[in-house]
Parts: structure tokens; sequence; C-alpha cells
């Protein structure tokens, strides 16, 4: 593997932060999606969205839940931090408590969170009972070394000509722009109620500029993860429409080479919201032939009709999954109009 594909079709520097605010409608995002090697908590989205018309307040969002259902979450805007550091280079992304930190474009990243957020369950979010004024502390400290190369949607003008009116619809709810994605290993330490733990896990962090229209948003389904011998995978698809054609994209990293795939069969879309054990198995098909990962629902927040998605439910977890044998915790989040999802 050469140096330059761990970035993709991407220039290297484009993993540093913007420099300044950008066109009103151009957002910058990082998020990560981290779990603990030995299944006892993920945080199943700790996220930035800089907007250029809201520049001075981005907004953010963490997630954390335990084995036993406990979710602990913050989020909102706040205020917005410099992009530079003390070298003068755009790698900070920050608000309030939370600052993401490019320390080497496509390597390493560090993600720092201290705050109070509430302190409620997973059942509660979906019942609709959760205290807001019931909280407790957090902190986070988690360096990350990228253990993929980056999947890459490059969506920049010069890449839309071309495209039929269905594809472009499609790349928009992507984004106008670019975003990469990339699995990693992690080491920290997250302190609790005062009480602080080192850990190692593995995750998917995400890094986007662009501009992203959801008028015309129908859902989606979103998996990955990062296996103990190096393999992983990932896979994007929005459900399909009434002609059938849909967004479906993937990739299996195996030995060293990323194969592109597509999820093969009907994927594990949003259709109940269960605290945990929803059934997220799935197939992808690539030159491999056909490979079949098992999945099942852990760690779980649900967003119930999301602002930003008027209409729609999004669940935000992890998932334990077994590949040939092999055990990962990794991400899921889905989402789907409230009409078309029971139990909430």
């Amino acid at each position: 593997m050469t140096t330059d594909s761990w970035h993709g079709s991407l220039e290297p520097d484009l993993d540093y932060m913007l420099p300044e605010r950008p066109d009103p409608e151009f957002r910058e995002s990082a998020s990560i999606w981290l779990y603990d090697d030995e299944g006892e908590f993920g945080f199943p989205r700790i996220g930035i969205e800089a907007k250029g018309s809201t520049w001075e307040n981005h907004g953010f969002q963490m997630n954390y839940v335990s084995r036993d259902g406990r979710a602990i979450v913050d989020g909102g805007p706040g205020t917005s931090h410099s992009p530079f550091d003390s070298t003068g280079k755009p790698s900070i992304l920050g608000t309030n408590g939370l600052v993401f930190q490019c320390i080497e474009p496509f390597r390493k990243w560090r993600v720092t969170y201290e705050g109070q957020p509430v302190d409620t369950t997973s059942e509660a979010m979906i019942g609709k009972t959760m205290d807001p004024s019931r909280r407790t502390g957090l902190k986070l400290d988690v360096e990350l070394t990228m253990a993929a190369p980056g999947w890459v949607q490059d969506l920049r003008p010069e890449k839309l000509v071309g495209l039929t009116p269905q594809q472009y619809t499609d790349a928009g709810l992507m984004g106008y722009g670019w975003r990469v994605e990339q699995l990693f290993r992690a080491e920290g330490e997250v302190t609790i109620d005062g009480q602080s733990r080192s850990f190692r896990g593995t995750g998917n962090r995400i890094h986007r500029q662009s501009e992203r229209p959801l008028d015309a948003f129908r859902g989606h389904s979103w998996q990955a993860a990062l296996f103990p011998d190096g393999r992983g995978f990932a896979f994007c698809t929005y459900p399909p429409r009434e002609d059938g054609t849909t967004y479906n994209d993937a990739y299996l990293y195996q030995d060293g080479k990323v194969y592109a795939a597509v999820v093969k069969g009907k994927p594990p879309f949003l259709r109940n919201l269960t605290p945990r054990g929803d059934d997220l198995s799935f197939e992808l098909e690539s030159e491999l032939g056909t490979t079949r990962i098992e999945g099942t629902s852990e760690f779980n927040v649900f967003h119930l009709l999301v602002p930003e998605m008027p209409g729609f439910h999004l669940h935000q977890g992890g998932a334990k999954y077994v590949w040939d044998g092999q055990t990962a915790y990794g991400q899921v989040e889905r989402s789907d109009r409230f009409e078309n999802v029971t139990g909430g």
C-alpha cells in the first residue's frame, strides 16, 4: 500500500480544518464512533457540525452508552474555538468542551471532551421519559491511529458532471464537496462519576467539507467496524425509490487491500426502536464473492423526530459484529420516517 492510497483521491492537507468561515450553506463536520475492545461501552457518535451561517456557535453531539443501557448524552450549539494550533496550522475543530485535532493528516487524530451531560437510559430515550435535569460529569481523552485507508466520497463540482438527476440528488444527501471516513484503533482514558479508566478500542472517524441539502432525504442505513486481524468494512445505503434505484456503496478491507462492494438484498433499515438486540446482519457483494457479517445492536441512543430531518427518527448505536468467527464492536446509524418505525 502506498502513502498516497491512505487518503484516496483527496489532497493530504484537506484533513486539516477550514481556517475561516465558509459560505452560509457550507459546513465542516468531524465525528467519531468509538467502541471499547472489551465491549463495556461505546460512544455512538461524538461530532461537531460547523455551518457557515452559525460559525461562532458550532453544533455538537456526544453520546456514551454502557453495556447495561446507561446513556449519557450532550449536544446543542456551543462557543466555537479558533481552528489554529500553537504552530499556526488549522488543525482544530472545537466547540464548548469538545475538541477534534488533526495531529497527522489521514494518520492520527486526538479527541477530547469534558462536560456535564444528561444521564439517562436507552429505554428512557425511546419512551420519551428522559429527565434533562439529571446530569453527571464525563471526560474523554483519546488518540486515534488510522488502521485502514480513507473511504472517500469526492463530490466536488468537477466530479458531478454526467450524473443522472437521481444520482445528483443522492450525491447531495452525502454532500456536495468531499467526505472521508476511516477505521481506526484508539487508546485513551474516560472518566465518569469521578472514576477514570484507561481503555483501548476501535471505531470509525468521519471528516467532511460540503454543502448538504437534505430536502430529498428518505432515510439511511450505515454500518462499519474494524476486526482484530485488521479486516474491516463499511456501507451506506438509502431506501429505494419507487423505481427501485438507490444509493448503495460499500467496501471491504482485507489483507491490506480495499474491495469495492454493495449491500446484497435487504439491508437492516430502521423498523423498530429497541434498546438492544436488534438484528443488524447483512451481506456484501464484491470480487471476493458474498461476504456475510452477523450483527446485533448494542450501545444505542435514539433521537425522535430530529429537527434537521423533520419527520424522521434517528438511531445511533453500536453493534457486536461477527465475521468468520471473529468478533468486533462497531458502528450503526439508521433513520427512517416515524410512520415506518414502531416502538416509539
